[in-house]
């Protein structure tokens, strides 16, 4: 199922990634660059286009193509700040793998998209309407997978992240295509086994 599909990963840059609260006094920040460095070399194995990955907090940059050897030089591009509009940059996303499916581009066996996310979003509704709007774009339901991991602690991230799980389908989802990873699910493992896992899924 890993082949013949493609990942795009989102990682949020909102001001709290800062937060040097990951294992070994590391921030959030360097634990997302080391996570996404362990993906894209594993998707690389897979599919040698590479990743997309977006960075978004108020606003968002989208990364084309990205292999191993591109994930540090967008990160000395970036730096946390600012706000959590998850919702456009999940539209944007989920907007262009539907352009993509009509054009014929997409793979075989759909996309995964993956969002680590350290908070709430800016607007909780329109986040939720972004993902029940594109699950009632889909033909089948294994296409689009969304997998949701929280790093950090915040209780009111993983209470939302919960009701993307779980309440979206009787919100009026036509398929149950979120996933959600808290911080209380990872245990021991680090960011980027649980990132691996979430693909392997």
């Amino acid at each position: 199922m890993l082949e013949n599909r493609d990942y795009t990963l989102i990682i949020d840059k909102s001001g709290s990634m800062a937060t040097p609260d990951q294992k070994g006094g590391r921030s959030r920040w360097l634990a997302a660059q080391e996570s996404t460095f362990a993906l894209a070399s594993k998707c690389e194995q897979l599919d040698p286009d590479g990743i997309t990955v977006y960075l978004f907090s108020g606003r968002f940059k989208r990364y084309e193509n990205v292999t191993s050897s591109k994930v540090s030089q967008i990160f000395q591009e970036n730096d946390p700040a600012g706000t959590t509009d998850l919702a456009a940059v999940l539209k944007h996303a989920t907007d262009n793998y539907f352009e993509r499916k009509t054009a014929g581009k997409t793979k075989p066996n759909g996309e995964t998209i993956l969002v680590v996310t350290d908070g709430e979003p800016d607007d909780r509704k329109a986040v939720m309407k972004v993902i029940i709007e594109a699950s009632r774009r889909m033909d089948r339901d294994e296409e689009l997978a969304i997998s949701f991991i929280q790093v950090g602690k915040d209780p009111h991230a993983s209470r939302f992240l919960k009701v993307l799980d779980d309440e979206l389908q009787t919100a009026g989802a036509k398929f149950d295509i979120c996933d959600t990873i808290t911080m209380d699910d990872m245990e021991d493992m680090s960011l980027s086994e649980v990132l691996l896992n979430a693909i392997n899924d």
